[in-house]
C-alpha cells in the first residue's frame, strides 16, 4: 500500500497545473476519418512515429538532462546538517522539505508549466525574451520582426484581453521597461552559464570522494583529469552522447530506487511520515533562523532543474515530461527516503550518507556508477550552456563564436567548440582552488535560485500578456513559487562570504560583456539608419553618366533591412560602377526557433524600377542553419 501511493502521490497534482496553461488548439493536421482507410493508415502511422520518436528522446533525455538533479542524494544531507542531526524530527522535517521542494520545482513548475512557455521548441531564458519580444514590443534591437513570424498561441480569453492590452502597451512605451528586461534576462543567462562551470566540479568532487582511502590532494587530482576527458568528448555532439549515457543513468536511477526501497524495508517505512507537510512547520518552529540557513542544503536537492528547461531544444516538452515523471522522480525521492531512514538508526553517518546506507555487496558497483553519473550529470548543464549562447548569439548578446550542429534530427543540438574549452579551464581553476563540495556548494546554491526566481518572473509575464491566464491563477503561481524561491534565496545569501562571491562575481563578468556586445550592436545599427542615403540622392548617384553599369549581379550587405546603407554613397564615389543588378541584402537573425524556407528570402524593388536594385531581408531563426560558405549563401539567394 505505501509504496504503490508513495509513486502515485505526485501525479495528483496534474489537474490543478492545467488551469495555469495556455489552451491551444487541437491539432488537425493528422486526418482520422474511418471512412477513408487510407486516412486513417496515414494517421496511425504519423502517430506511431510521433510516439517512437518521444521515446527515443525521452530515453535520450535521460543520459542528458538528469544526470546532475540525479546525483544530488550523494551530498543533500551532509550539506543541511554539517553539524549533525540535533533532534530525530529534524529529519523528517528536512525530507518533508526535499520531497515537496522537488514536486513544486521540477515536477510542477518546470516538467508541466515553463516547459509550456518554449519559444517554438526552444527553451532557456532568451527563449522566454524572444516570446516576449514577440507579443509584447519590448526587444532593444531596431527592425524587429513581426508575430506573424511564429507559430504560437494565437487564441485569448476575451476576458483577458483588456488588462493584458493595458500592460502590453505600459510595457511597450517604457524605456526603463524594456532595458531592465533585457538585463535581468541576460543575468539569468550568465548565471546558468556559471551553472555550466559549477555542476561539474561539484557532481565529480562529490562521487570521487566516495574512495575514503584517497588524500584530498588525490580527490582533486582524479577529478580534474575526468573534468577534462567529459569536454574532451563534447564534440561528438549530445544525439551520441545521450544513447552512451542514458543506459548509465537508467542504471544509477535503477540503483537510487533499489538502494532506497531496501533501506525503507530495513529500517522502517514511518519516514514515509515526511509527506506531512506539518513535519515542515514544526522543522522552523523548533529551530528557527538555524532551518532557515539550512535551506542551503536542501536546495542541492533541485540543483540541475533549470537544466530541463534550457535543455528542450535537444528534446521535445513530452520527451521531457515522460522521463522526469516516470524514471527521475520516482527514484530520487525513493532514494532521499530510504537515506533518511537508514539515519534514523545511524543519524552519525549524517556526513557520508548515501555511501553509508549503501549495503556491503553493492558498494564498489555503486561506487563505479556513481562516479559515471557524477561525470554524466555534468553534461546536463554544459549542454544547456551551448544552447543558451547559440540562443544569444543570434539575437547580437554574445561576442561571434563558432557555433557547430551536431545532429540532422534535431536541429537545436549545437556544441561550440570555444565555449566548451573555456569552460573545460574554468572548472579546472574552481576545482583546485576550491577542492570540497561543501565550499562550491555555497556558490552554487545562489546562481540556481536566482535563475530560478527570474524564470518565475518572466513566465508570470507570459502568462499574462501571451496565454492571458486568469488572474486568479498568475497570483496562485506567483504566491507559491515566489515565496518558496525567495526563502531558499535568503537562506542562500547568508553564504555569500563562504563562496557565494564566486557565482555572482562570475555572472557580473559574463553580464558585462554580453551588455556591452548589445549595446554596441545597437549603436551601430541605430548610426547606420540615422545616416542612410536618401532616396532622391541614391537616384542620383545611381544615374549619374559618370558611373559605368557592368554585366553581373552585385550584392551590398547592410544590417539595415528597409534603407539604402551610408556604405553605398561611399562605394560608389571611390568605385565609379556598379553592377548592372544590384541586390541590398540584409541577414537578420530573428529571436524565434525556425523561419520557414519560403518566407527566408523577402525580395523588392528599390524605386525606380528601371535602376534594377533590389532589396533583400533573409530571414534565420535561432536554430536555422546558415549557409557554410559564400557561394552556398550566394546560390540560395539567386534561387529565390
Amino acid at each position: 500500500m505505501l509504496p504503490t501511493a508513495f509513486l502515485s502521490f505526485p501525479f495528483s497534482f496534474w489537474p490543478l497545473v492545467h488551469f495555469f496553461l495556455p489552451q491551444k488548439k487541437k491539432n488537425q493536421d493528422i486526418p482520422n476519418n474511418n471512412i477513408d482507410l487510407e486516412a486513417g493508415r496515414a494517421a496511425t502511422k504519423s502517430k506511431m512515429e510521433y510516439w517512437m520518436t518521444t521515446l527515443c528522446l525521452a530515453f535520450q533525455s535521460i543520459g542528458v538532462v538528469y544526470g546532475d538533479l540525479g546525483t544530488s542524494p550523494l551530498y543533500v544531507y551532509s550539506s543541511t546538517f554539517p553539524d549533525g542531526i540535533g533532534h530525530r524530527d529534524d529529519l523528517l522535517g528536512v525530507l518533508s522539505l526535499i520531497i515537496y521542494t522537488t514536486l513544486l520545482i521540477p515536477f510542477i513548475k518546470y516538467a508541466f508549466i515553463v516547459l509550456q512557455a518554449n519559444d517554438n521548441g526552444e527553451g532557456g531564458t532568451f527563449a522566454l525574451y524572444s516570446l516576449l519580444c514577440r507579443h509584447v514590443k519590448v526587444g532593444l534591437m531596431p527592425n524587429q520582426h513581426l508575430e506573424a513570424l511564429s507559430t504560437d498561441y494565437q487564441d485569448t480569453p476575451s476576458s483577458q484581453l483588456t488588462l493584458a492590452y493595458k500592460i502590453k502597451g505600459k510595457m511597450e512605451k517604457s524605456k526603463l521597461a524594456k532595458v531592465m528586461l533585457f538585463l535581468v534576462t541576460i543575468l539569468a543567462t550568465s548565471m546558468v552559464i556559471g551553472d555550466g562551470v559549477l555542476t561539474p566540479c561539484i557532481s565529480v568532487l562529490s562521487a570521487v570522494s566516495g574512495i575514503k582511502s584517497l588524500g584530498k590532494d588525490a580527490v582533486v587530482g582524479i577529478s580534474v583529469a575526468i573534468l577534462i576527458m567529459l569536454f574532451y568528448v563534447q564534440r561528438f555532439g549530445t544525439d551520441k552522447l545521450g544513447y552512451s549515457f542514458a543506459p548509465i543513468i537508467c542504471l544509477w536511477f535503477t540503483l537510487l530506487s533499489g538502494i532506497g526501497l531496501y533501506n525503507l524495508s530495513t529500517y522502517g517505512w514511518g519516514v514515509l511520515r515526511a509527506f506531512n507537510p506539518l513535519y515542515i512547520m514544526d522543522y522552523f518552529k523548533r529551530n528557527g533562523k538555524h532551518a532557515l540557513l539550512s535551506l542551503g542544503g536542501v536546495v542541492l536537492c533541485i540543483t540541475g532543474t533549470e537544466a530541463m528547461f534550457a535543455d528542450l531544444g535537444h528534446f521535445s516538452v513530452r520527451a521531457i515530461q515522460m522521463s522526469f515523471s516516470g524514471v527521475a522522480l520516482p527514484a530520487i525521492l525513493i532514494s532521499y527516503s530510504g537515506q533518511a531512514a537508514y539515519l534514523t538508526k545511524y543519524p552519525g553517518d549524517v556526513g557520508d550518507t548515501f555511501y553509508k546506507s549503501i549495503p556491503d555487496p553493492l558498494y564498489w558497483p555503486t561506487f563505479v556508477v556513481a562516479v559515471a553519473a557524477a561525470i554524466i550529470g555534468s553534461q546536463a548543464m554544459i549542454s544547456g550552456v551551448f544552447s543558451i549562447i547559440s540562443q544569444s548569439l543570434s539575437l547580437g548578446c554574445f561576442p561571434r563564436v563558432r557555433v557547430v550542429h551536431t545532429s540532422i534530427k534535431c536541429q537545436g543540438q549545437v556544441y561550440i567548440p570555444d565555449i566548451n574549452y573555456m569552460l573545460m579551464i574554468a572548472c579546472v581553476v574552481v576545482t583546485i582552488s576550491f577542492k570540497t563540495t561543501e565550499k562550491i556548494g555555497n556558490a552554487y546554491g545562489i546562481a540556481v535560485v536566482a535563475v530560478m526566481m527570474i524564470t518565475t518572473s518572466m513566465v508570470t509575464l507570459i502568462m499574462l500578456v501571451v496565454w492571458k491566464t486568469k488572474i486568479l491563477w498568475i497570483f496562485f503561481f506567483c504566491l507559491v513559487f515566489g515565496t518558496v524561491e525567495a526563502l531558499y534565496l535568503s537562506s542562500m545569501l547568508f553564504k555569500f562570504i563562504q563562496g557565494g562571491y564566486l557565482s555572482i562575481a562570475f555572472s557580473l563578468l559574463v553580464m558585462s560583456i554580453m551588455g556591452i556586445w548589445q549595446y554596441v550592436h545597437i549603436k551601430r545599427q541605430n548610426f547606420e539608419l540615422k545616416n542612410e542615403v536618401p532616396d532622391d540622392l541614391m537616384k542620383q548617384l545611381v544615374e549619374d553618366s559618370r558611373i559605368n553599369r557592368v554585366p553581373g549581379i552585385g550584392l551590398l550587405c547592410s544590417e539595415l533591412a528597409e534603407c539604402i546603407p551610408p556604405i553605398f554613397a561611399h562605394y560608389i564615389s571611390s568605385l565609379p560602377s556598379i553592377h548592372s543588378v544590384l541586390i541590398f541584402v540584409s541577414v537578420k537573425k530573428l529571436p524565434i526557433n525556425h523561419v520557414k524556407l519560403e518566407n527566408r528570402f523577402m525580395f523588392e524593388h528599390v524605386e525606380p524600377k528601371h535602376n534594377r536594385m533590389f532589396r533583400c531581408v533573409v530571414s534565420y531563426g535561432y536554430g536555422d542553419v546558415m549557409a557554410s560558405t559564400c557561394e552556398e549563401f550566394e546560390n540560395q539567394l539567386m534561387e529565390n
